[in-house]
This record gives C-alpha cells, structure tokens and sequence, in this order.
C-alpha cells in the first residue's frame, strides 16, 4: 500500500528517474522494437505487454519483442539497430507524467534542487528533457555513461549530489526499478518507489524493495516532501 508520511526534515535536493518516474516514455521505447518485429514478420506486441520492460531500456524490449538476451552473439547488432530507430523518434508520445508539472512547479517555488539520474544514455537525457521542457530547470541530466558506472551503482547519484552541490545523505532519490532503490541506498540516499511507472517483470513489487517510501501518484510525492500548497516546508537539514 502506497505510503505518504511526510519527511521530517527537508531535503537538500530530489533526483529523479527518468523512464517510468519523471517521463512516461513506454511507447516510444516500445515503438522500435515493434518495428523491428514486423520487418521480421512477426505481429506488433501491445504497449501493455512491453511497457514493463520500459525502464531496462534495450535489453528488456528486445528480450521481451525478440526474443534474444543480451548473451546471445544477435544481441549486439539489435542493439544498434533498436537504438538508432529510438533515436529517431524519442519524444513522439513521451509526456511527463499527469502531476510531474505541478510538482516539479512546488519544489521550484520551495527553493528545493531538482534533478535527473537516468541508466538511459546521457545524449538521449538531454534532448528528452529539452523537448519536455524542463531541461534548463533541472540541476543535473545524468545517463547511465557519465559516470564509469551505471545504477545500481552509486555512482551517478553522488556524482549528481556534486554537482547540486549537496550532501547526498541529505536527498532523496525516486524511482520505479528495484535498482534505482538499490542504488539511493547505497549511496546513502533516502529512496521512494514510483509505483505507478513501470516496475519491472521481475516478480518483486515495489512494495519488497526496500524503500523508505511507496507512492502510487506523482501528486503523492508533494506530500512527502513538503512541497505545494497548504505544505509549508522545514528548516534545511540531513535526513
């Protein structure tokens, strides 16, 4: 059950997922490798079917539309070719989640740092979130090659800490793959599961994973950070 206790401290800073948690990018993920399916003659698979997969990128919807995990000798060159059908057409359908824009508007009006920590490659992170518009207000557009290190690695959350400027023991970091929480956690982070992304198909719901919070709409997460109307914010301080 989604749970919204608000946060007793404020957060130094917030940081975002991108696929499935900020983004809702599943049928322009799923677009591809549905393309792909029917040049091989096979019949296009429903979003639903695909949108599970979403947030593993191109391992996932090729495993699930194709057929071949990443250990098959195949695996490479659908690689390539699912990632330059992406790229062509990476933000036809993508939209921000329905109350992403006003959230993102409360943590602006509170004076809350922002940002964005993403396995998809940072030259796709960037122009995704131009096009969604919220590029120039996001204090980081981190892809899973900025760092050495993809989630779960730490890594690219305290990078993303340094770069805000921030304490990483004082953020808090959203997502909705079991890795994302693995990977706030082990960089001292407090984590929230974004139940309503997209979650994976590994047989864990969000609710085992461990985070310190479950929320089941965007709108949820005003609550526990304080943010938005009638939600007047704490004094700064380490969570």
């Amino acid at each position: 059950m989604p749970m919204t206790q608000p946060l007793q401290i404020r957060p130094h800073a917030v940081f975002f997922d991108l696929d499935g948690t900020l983004a809702d990018t599943a049928a322009d993920l799923a677009a591809p490798v549905n393309a792909m399916r029917v040049e091989r003659g096979l019949e296009p698979l429903p979003l639903d079917a695909l949108r599970p997969f979403a947030s593993m990128g191109a391992r996932g919807l090729i495993g699930r539309g194709l057929g071949i995990v990443r250990e098959d000798p195949a695996f490479e060159a659908l690689r390539i070719e699912f990632l330059e059908r992406y790229e062509a057409g990476m933000v036809v359908h993508t939209r921000l989640f329905d109350g992403v824009p006003e959230l993102l508007d409360a943590l602006d009006a509170a004076g809350l740092r922002w940002g964005v920590v993403s396995n998809k490659v940072e030259r796709y992170v960037r122009p995704i979130l131009a096009a969604l518009g919220v590029l120039e207000r996001s204090v980081t557009a981190i892809g899973g090659d900025t760092t050495p290190f993809a989630k779960p690695h730490p890594e690219p959350l305290l990078h993303a800490a340094h770069l805000a400027g921030v304490d990483a023991a004082g953020c808090v970091y959203v997502g909705d793959d079991l890795r994302d929480v693995e990977a706030g956690r082990a960089a001292g982070m407090r984590t929230i599961a974004a139940a309503y992304g997209y979650c994976g198909d590994e047989g864990r719901p969000p609710g085992t994973w461990g985070a310190d919070a479950l929320v089941g709409h965007p709108s949820e997460l005003a609550a526990l950070l304080r943010v938005g109307r009638d939600r007047p914010m704490p004094g700064p301080g380490v969570l």
